[in-house]
């Protein structure tokens, strides 16, 4: 290996114990002590380090053990006189880390827990066979305990973060597909497709879907990357702390989530609260610079893309008086008025434009006086009381109408139709 940087310095210090004639002499005093060493090592990170004793991980503490004894053989292999190495074993340590996600901190504080042990273990050799330099083996010794220790530290950090960083974008990938095959719907009939979604967890029973859509309460933000990331990471923190799994990515500008959590434990237990309820307070936490529309529940992947339809109507009603709207609290008028508004304008009857403009006229007094009419139960009166109007105000503005679209609003059937009309053109462009 190439020393460089902060390792340039362990060679000095290897030239320094073999000036005093150190290297090569003790390797067969610490090979003799060996396993002893081995031991106090693991037993002082134990000790002094919770993380691997907690750890749930069973390959943990093998691996320590087995890490311990590569060190050990290493430095015993440079005192001996051996060229230095590349020290491979670290870099395939790191990354195993990486990959159990064992925290990087906790191993580089187990290279400097062995700092003690090590300095004791090479110390007694080395003054063993060097009795008459007691002072000068000790610093030396001192001094390559030190350096070894930053040479490995630096070797660990740089591959773990290596490691953690690929495993983030293949975790990635692999989140983007799997959201792209779900919320686009699948052949259930694919073995691959069937694999993927089971390996992730996506195809077992009693599970119950939702979605949620997310954009910020200015539209021109979603044009940022890293504003869409940040909408991201509040989706998915929103429900860390519960048991709903979620899968979070970005498509056509707006935030896409899919929720999902067992919906109940066996066919024996009660059903769990509505997903979309517990999805819908969670979501409730991210403050108002976000509208968020979120789907019913749905039993299986399959009605995802479905969900996802849901979840973007209900994001159509979001507003900042109210930004988090689930589908199922929406009332069917609104809803039947918000599917016509791309097909109704050329069904429109002849008389709308008549009565659009007479109503602009009079500064929506008429349109005013048809929904305080409906609310009234086409009561005149009532209605009237409501308006802060005469009835004969009423009764001119209802004879009006009549002369505009031939329709009487005191029946009931009348009343729907021009209420739907004017509504219906409200909602074209």
């Amino acid at each position: 290996m190439t020393a460089t940087g902060n390792q340039a310095t362990l060679p000095q210090a290897l030239r320094h114990l073999e000036e005093l004639g150190v290297v090569p002499r003790v390797a067969p005093a610490l090979d003799h002590t060996l396993r002893q060493t081995a031991e106090s090592l693991q037993r002082a990170i134990k000790q002094e380090i919770p993380a691997f004793s907690e750890s749930g991980n069973p390959q943990i503490l093998p691996d320590l053990e087995q890490h311990v004894g590569q060190h050990l053989r290493e430095i015993i292999r440079l005192l001996g006189g051996g060229p230095l190495g590349d020290f491979d074993f670290v870099r395939a340590h790191a990354q195993r880390r990486a990959e159990q996600r064992f925290p990087l901190e906790a191993t580089l504080q187990a290279y400097r827990c062995g700092h003690r042990v090590l300095s004791r273990w090479i110390g007694e050799a080395a003054l063993a066979v060097i009795p008459d330099r007691a002072d000068a083996v000790a610093t030396a010794v001192a001094d390559f305990v030190i350096e070894y220790a930053n040479a490995i530290s630096i070797i660990c950090a740089a591959a773990y973060v290596t490691r953690t960083r690929v495993l983030a974008e293949v975790a990635g990938d692999r989140r983007t597909e799997l959201l792209a095959l779900l919320i686009n719907g699948y052949d259930e009939s694919d073995g691959r497709v069937a694999r993927l979604l089971k390996r992730a967890g996506y195809l077992e029973q009693r599970q119950s879907f939702c979605v949620a859509v997310t954009q910020s309460a200015d539209p021109l933000e979603m044009e940022h990357p890293a504003r869409e990331q940040r909408i991201v990471a509040a989706v998915g923190a929103a429900v860390a702390g519960t048991s709903v799994r979620a899968l979070v990515g970005v498509r056509n500008n707006v935030v896409i989530a899919v929720f999902s959590d067992t919906r109940r434990l066996s066919g024996w237990t009660a059903p769990q609260d509505k997903l979309a309820g517990r999805v819908q307070s969670a979501l409730l936490t991210l403050g108002p610079a976000v509208l968020i529309g979120i789907s019913t529940d749905q039993p299986s992947t399959a009605y995802i893309p479905r969900a996802l339809h849901e979840a973007t109507v209900a994001l159509d009603f979001a507003s900042v008086g109210r930004r988090v709207v689930p589908y199922a609290g929406l009332p069917i008028r609104r809803l039947l008025l918000h599917r016509a508004a791309d097909y109704v304008q050329s069904a429109l009857p002849a008389w709308i434009a008549d009565l659009v403009s007479a109503d602009t006229r009079m500064r929506g007094a008429l349109v005013q006086t048809l929904r305080a009419l409906a609310d009234a139960d086409i009561n005149v009166q009532k209605a009237a009381r409501t308006l802060k109007v005469h009835p004969n105000t009423v009764y001119g503005r209802l004879q009006r109408i009549q002369d505009l679209t031939g329709l009487d609003a005191q029946r009931y059937h009348d009343l729907t139709e021009l209420l739907l009309a004017a509504d219906c053109r409200q909602s074209t462009p």
